[in-house]
């Protein structure tokens, strides 16, 4: 379609915002200050309770202008903080355990850390809002997980450090938001960078008239080269710094592994994702870091570009509908996968095309979470993963494959074994130790210890940090100290020194990362155990072709490996063998089918991603069939315009 030029630029743009602002805000309010703050719009006051009692008129303002405000009061306003303080712990009381309060004089807020919600009765309490009329800080809650947990600590320093930096960039990006709009109704297409009739470095191009956004920023570990294991950011017709927006639909590194190469490139715009995923981010990146260096190689960005991407985060809760360019708003829905994973749902200009991106979803209740979301407005076109599309990729009910899985487990032990779990170490991890902590308790297995470790630490932490992310079921037992993930039979440690005393020792179990078997404790702990009959391994998640966790389950009877000395060694598998195909965080076949069948509306276009040549394709001639769309399973770099 040929566009129409706008007639406004940004100044007229910022007249009209503040004529609405200012002929709605009450005088007794006494608004000192209108700023930008990302896609926010921040209203400060003096008298910031008359809005925060009516906040009708809050949001016929929003309404008005098409944007979110928030409220804030003015620096003048806000009680010392002492006062503040003194204040904040006398309504919390003793029982929410407060383990800091911290003030941040820059944005107006107080970070609140504590062991309990307690009466909070949650993170969005009424009493969160009395804090904030009484003393004038914004209050920010952290829950505070049961074991430490640096990455969360680490997260809320950086941002705290550098609060004049993000400040600015905030401004920046809320004037580029609100920049003129130079077309309106023209095309919308869709780029494959990564992510494509392959499993890893998932990343995909959004480009209207006015607007560049990508989605998820993978890589593929365990690739063989730089033309496979990182998106094709080569053959981009753009630089990073010409994108708009990025958005992340959740922490495994086959979706956001590459995005701090995005600002060492020039990049310097935002990035969306949960505040779950921001948190798990900054613990895997880092990790993935240290790992590549450990293993010979450069990481493809350093340390300044890691806390850049983290420092350019705007955390989104599920259901928050925010501008990310002028032309485009994105919301975040609950994908089921792992903690804080989402689904992207794009509204370009003024409901003229809706693009939802599942990334990788589960849409079936498990031990963690609910059931991806498909409450969606509308949707003319659906990027939607395809792990286990083939029509033979039917997993077994849940209960019968965690039986299964607590039968090969006790087995084992019975026979005076040990069992090994490789384990992804966020969210099978946890769904595990769920399953193993209920077994536990019913009695259906003996007590025996579980030793854990490395990432699975910190990642088991965050997720205690984030029960309002987990299923409602769990969420409850945490919060009322009935919690799975501090089972007495879980020995979890930051690092074992002496992996090879639990390796030949005596009957346990040991879930340690990498899932796949690319690298970390796992490969040492497989080494001592390969050769023993009496052992297993059980395999719980995908294995990507090219692993060695995908050898050893397809059946390889011997395989390479480092000793410990360094050296290539040859070792035959007598271990036990066992998959189990029912615990995964992905939909299988079954439930991508009935994900679209109940969708508000049916998409026109159906484009087909991350899974395998053959399970893409199965999967595609189906839904041309079933739901007489438009469906597609394009090849990365490959380019399709829906709009």
């Amino acid at each position: 379609m040929v566009g129409y030029l706008q007639e406004f630029d940004l100044e007229a743009r910022l007249k009209q915002i503040r004529d609405v602002i200012f002929s709605n805000v009450p005088r007794e309010a006494r608004l000192t200050k209108i700023e930008f703050e990302g896609p926010n719009i921040a209203l400060y006051c003096e008298n910031p309770g008359i809005l925060l009692e009516n906040e009708d008129i809050v949001r016929g303002m929003a309404k008005q202008i098409k944007a979110r405000i928030i409220i804030r009061t003015d620096p003048s306003r806000l009680l010392s903080p002492p006062e503040a303080e003194k204040a904040i712990r006398a309504l919390l009381g003793e029982e929410v355990g407060i383990e800091s309060i911290s003030f941040n004089e820059e944005t107006g807020e107080v970070v609140i850390m504590a062991r309990k919600y307690g009466s909070l009765g949650g993170p969005t309490s009424p009493i969160l809002k009395r804090i904030a009329q009484e003393t004038g800080w914004r209050p920010v809650f952290v829950r505070a997980p049961p074991i430490k947990s640096a990455t969360l600590r680490g997260v809320l320093n950086l941002v705290a450090n550098e609060a004049n930096y993000r400040k600015d960039f905030l401004r920046e990006v809320g004037q580029d938001i609100h920049r003129p709009l130079i077309y309106h109704n023209n095309y919308v297409t869709i780029r494959g960078l990564g992510g494509f009739r392959e499993v890893g470095r998932s990343s995909i191009l959004v480009e209207t008239a006015s607007s560049k956004v990508l989605l998820d920023a993978g890589v593929k570990p365990g690739a063989m080269g730089t033309l496979d294991e990182f998106p094709r950011f080569d053959a981009m017709d753009i630089d990073p710094e010409e994108l708009d927006a990025v958005v992340i639909s959740h922490a495994h590194l086959d979706h956001m592994g590459f995005l701090p190469y995005l600002f060492k490139y020039g990049y310097k715009g935002p990035v969306y994702m949960t505040k779950p995923t921001l948190e798990l981010m900054a613990l895997l990146q880092s990790d993935y870091m240290d790992v590549t260096e450990k293993g010979g190689k450069r990481p493809p960005y350093g340390i300044s570009d890691y806390k850049k991407a983290l420092l350019h985060t705007i955390p989104l809760d599920y259901g928050e509908v925010v501008d990310i360019s002028p032309d485009i708003k994105a919301t975040l829905y609950n994908a089921g996968h792992i903690l804080g994973s989402a689904m992207t749902h794009l509204h370009v200009g003024e409901g003229e095309h809706n693009i939802v991106y599942t990334g990788d979803f589960k849409y079936a209740d498990t031990r963690l979470f609910q059931r991806a979301d498909t409450d969606f407005p509308r949707v003319e076109t659906l990027i939607m993963e395809s792990t286990y599309g083939a029509r033979n990729d039917l997993m077994p009910p849940r209960e019968e494959a965690e039986q299964e899985f607590l039968t090969a487990i006790s087995t084992t032990i019975d026979h005076g074994g040990r069992v090994l779990i490789p384990v992804l170490s966020v969210g099978r991890a946890q769904e595990l130790m769920v399953i193993l902590s209920t077994a536990f308790s019913q009695k259906r297995l003996p007590k025996i210890p579980v030793h854990m470790e490395g990432l699975l630490y910190e990642t088991t932490a965050l997720h205690m940090a984030h029960p309002e992310a987990l299923s409602d079921k769990l969420r409850q037992a945490i919060y009322y100290d009935e919690n799975p993930f501090l089972h007495e039979n879980f020995d979890i440690h930051l690092r074992i020194e002496n992996r090879e005393e639990y390796a030949r020792g005596e009957p346990c179990v040991i879930m340690a990362p990498s899932g796949m078997l690319t690298g970390g404790p796992a490969i040492d702990y497989l080494r001592y155990m390969l050769e023993d009959e009496k052992n297993m391994i059980v395999f719980t998640s995908y294995q990507a072709e090219g692993t060695l966790g995908r050898r050893i389950s397809r059946g390889a009877q011997e395989v390479e490996l480092e000793d410990e000395h360094g050296e290539s060694k040859s070792y035959k598998v007598r271990m036990k063998v066992d998959t189990i195909d029912g615990l995964s965080g992905h939909s299988d076949r079954r439930e991508l089918v009935q994900f679209i069948e109940r969708l508000r509306t049916k998409p026109r276009y159906i484009i087909v991603n991350h899974g395998e040549p053959r399970k893409i394709d199965d999967l595609v001639a189906f839904l041309r069939y079933r739901f007489h769309a438009e469906a597609f399973g394009p090849y990365v770099l490959d380019t399709k315009r829906v709009y």
